[in-house]
């Protein structure tokens, strides 16, 4: 057993608790809440800090190994190499207080067995395998030959491309025989793809409900990256469980997530990081981000505005502490949710509480400081709800116990 006494126990859901205890009992948490409250056990380690609250979930992150916003530059480098710096991107992500990441295309799949292993230490991953995408849509590499793609994605399984209701029927079987706990589909056109336009939907309506329909016979829910209102609107009548990025929400759309239960995964964190290093991007990927970056903070306010479900998410991929959209960076994307309509509390809960809802039956008992819950937690050296930038700081963030290990900083 373990007890962490804090100034401030951040629940991930509910009010906070001034002078707030937490019990780690193995791998779940034995007790939450006031200090006047919690059992008493003599002889047990104790931890004190100012912030104690759940370990943060990254609804949208990519464990790619890359070095690089161009896409195309993905296949050139080996597997074994973009799987080796993925190694470090696991230990950056708990470092900066992320103990769950849901892996929306790349190579989770495998970096979650690693993990559940022991191999390597990291956050849990519940990942999707290969982006489902259309001929020519976002998650095909358009500046090499289609027969070359096709081959490619066959054998590395970071994209698939799906044409017609029976390819998008086995390409979602695909996933699950690789013990995917969620599918990644696009169902817009996307910036860093040459090509394509954001606004323009690509899967058609039969074949996002194949797709929602066969994902949910193995209990599994869709994610849908979406940017333009057609693509947002047609996914949402398929059932796909969240929105990625729903960079042209506007209130129909906002409704239409509210009535479905949908929640929104903003990815703000890889505009505001694009917009700061636009030597790094492609001019194509620059042209489009550019001219949709003030309608996605506007949406983004909308949907604080409409009282729709957001989930923290980020967008990171890039390895390395000298790059922008890395690993490690996570924690910036709460401040961005505040900036845009979000009460600290209320970022806090999206990158908690509400991180386990966008797997649908998959979620596991996670997210939140209450007894039965997995004792995933960290504490701080501050106050976010006084500023919620110190969870971007690395730095600021003392211990992090996964599983009620503790993979940061020292006990006492």
């Amino acid at each position: 057993m373990h007890r962490i006494e804090a100034e401030l126990l951040i629940p991930g859901r509910g009010d906070p608790v001034r002078g707030g205890v937490v019990v780690l009992d193995g791998a779940r948490i034995g007790y939450a809440g006031p200090a006047a409250m919690a059992p008493q056990a003599p002889g047990v380690p104790v931890s004190r800090a100012v912030t104690v609250m759940p370990g943060m979930w990254d609804c949208h992150g990519h464990f790619l190994g890359v070095r690089s916003f161009d896409l195309g530059q993905l296949p050139l480098d080996p597997e074994p190499l973009r799987a080796a710096r993925c190694a470090r991107d696991l230990r950056a992500a708990l470092d900066a207080g992320v103990t769950s990441v849901r892996e929306v295309g790349g190579l989770g799949v495998h970096l979650a067995r690693a993990v559940a292993e022991g191999v390597l230490d990291g956050p849990a991953i519940y990942a999707a395998g290969a982006i489902l995408s259309t001929t020519g849509g976002h998650g095909d590499l358009h500046s090499f030959p289609l027969d070359w793609m096709e081959d490619w994605t066959r054998r590395t399984g970071m994209m698939r491309l799906a044409d017609g209701p029976d390819e998008c029927v086995k390409a979602v079987r695909e996933q699950l025989r690789r013990n995917a706990k969620v599918i990644k589909v696009h169902a817009s056109g996307g910036v860093l793809s040459e090509v394509d336009h954001p606004i323009h939907q690509q899967f058609t309506d039969t074949e996002l409900r194949a797709i929602v329909e066969v994902a949910g016979l193995a209990d599994r829910v869709v994610a849908a990256h979406c940017h333009g209102k057609p693509g947002i609107m047609a996914a949402l009548r398929a059932g796909v469980r969240t929105i990625e990025h729903g960079t042209y929400l506007d209130d129909e759309c906002c409704d239409a997530m509210r009535d479905s239960a949908a929640i929104l995964v903003p990815t703000r964190s890889i505009i505001e990081d694009i917009l700061a290093h636009k030597e790094g991007v492609p001019d194509y990927a620059l042209v489009k981000l550019e001219a949709m970056a003030d309608t996605h903070a506007e949406a983004m306010t909308r949907a604080c505005e409409h009282g729709v479900t957001i989930a923290m998410g980020t967008d990171i991929a890039l390895t390395g502490p000298d790059l922008p959209n890395a690993w490690g960076r996570n924690g910036a994307e709460p401040g961005y949710l505040v900036k845009l309509g979000m009460t600290p509390l209320e970022a806090i809960e999206a990158a908690t509480a509400t991180g386990p809802l966008t797997l649908g039956p998959q979620a596991p008992r996670c997210g939140q400081l209450a007894e039965g819950y997995d004792a995933d937690v960290i504490t701080l050296d501050a106050d976010p709800l006084a500023d919620i930038g110190v969870l971007a700081d690395p730095g600021r963030i003392t211990r992090v116990w996964t599983g009620g290990r503790l993979v940061k900083g020292t006990a006492a």
